[in-house]
Formats: C-alpha cells, structure tokens, sequence
C-alpha cells in the first residue's frame, strides 16, 4: 500500500499453550535473530517463547505457523484494531481485515491478547508440525452479555485494521 513500508517479516511467538508463566502477548519474532549473552546448553527453565500456529482457522491451514511483518506507515500517525467489523470508520483507511483470534478459552490454556489475522491467513510452507506452541483460535461472539441480535451466538468473529 502506497505510504506503507515493511521493516521486517518474521513468525509470530508467544508463550506455550498450558504455561502458567511467560508473556500473555504474541510476538512477531524477526528471521534473524541477534544474541549478546553466552549461550548454555538445556533448558534453563526461565521463560520460554514457541512459534504460533493454528488451530482450527478456516483456510485450511491447521497446525501451520504464522508469519508475521512489522511495517511503517509513514503517511498516517494512528492505527486500531476494530473488533467484529470489516471496515473502518469514516476518514480512516483499512489496512485489512480478517479474523479475530486469540487463546482458547478452556483446559490448560490461558489468556492471550486478541490479535486480528489477515483473512488469507497465510502460513509458513513446511511447518505443518502440531507443536502445540502458542496457537491461534478462532473468536466466537457469545449472548451471554452481548445482544444477539445483532451478535450472532457462537459465530467467529472477523476485525480490521484501521489507520488515519
């Protein structure tokens, strides 16, 4: 898009799926990592950071993980994340819409931020692993507390990405 320029392309992270500990957001980790600590061997047991894949989305690509960019907009100063529409207001431009997703609700699994996936919901080739890392669901809207009409029960929810 015109004014809009990437700063780099990398796979979204986060913490694995039944930790009680580590962040509660995702990540979009660069391709290209760079350490300053000395490296040891095993697992240290600090907090840990896992690929994103999916689960259960609806372009056929379950268990794959999640690329990710990170991109400038040089003509705009604001951007928002718009639930459950896809479009924006009024005298603001969509940078694209698709699904609104986030940990599952249940069992082992705690909370994440919302994130708004593009509807093409593309995947890394290859990585159709089911690790089970950090994984991305689907959002259902639920009447209990939300007025349906117009919410429909249990109906996934879709987003946008809006900046003026």
């Amino acid at each position: 898009m015109a004014g809009t320029q990437l700063i780099y392309a990398g796979r979204a992270a986060g913490t694995h799926v039944n930790r009680h500990g580590g962040g509660s957001n995702h990540l979009c980790l660069p391709d290209t990592p760079q350490y300053t600590l000395s490296y040891t061997p095993g697992s240290q047991s600090y907090s840990e950071i896992h690929g994103a894949e999916y689960e259960h989305p609806t372009a056929g690509t379950h268990d794959h993980n999640v690329p990710c960019a990170v991109c400038y907009a040089s003509t705009r100063v604001a951007v928002f994340m718009l639930p459950a529409r896809t479009s924006c207001p009024t005298g603001w431009t969509r940078e694209y819409y698709g699904y609104l997703m986030s940990a599952h609700q249940g069992g082992d699994h705690y909370r994440t931020t919302f994130e708004c996936v593009d509807k093409d919901q593309e995947s890394i080739p290859g990585t159709q692993a089911n690790t089970n890392g950090a994984l991305f669901y689907n959002t259902e809207a639920n009447c209990n507390g939300l007025p349906c009409p117009p919410y429909n029960n249990y109906k996934e929810l879709n987003c946008a990405v809006c900046t003026k």
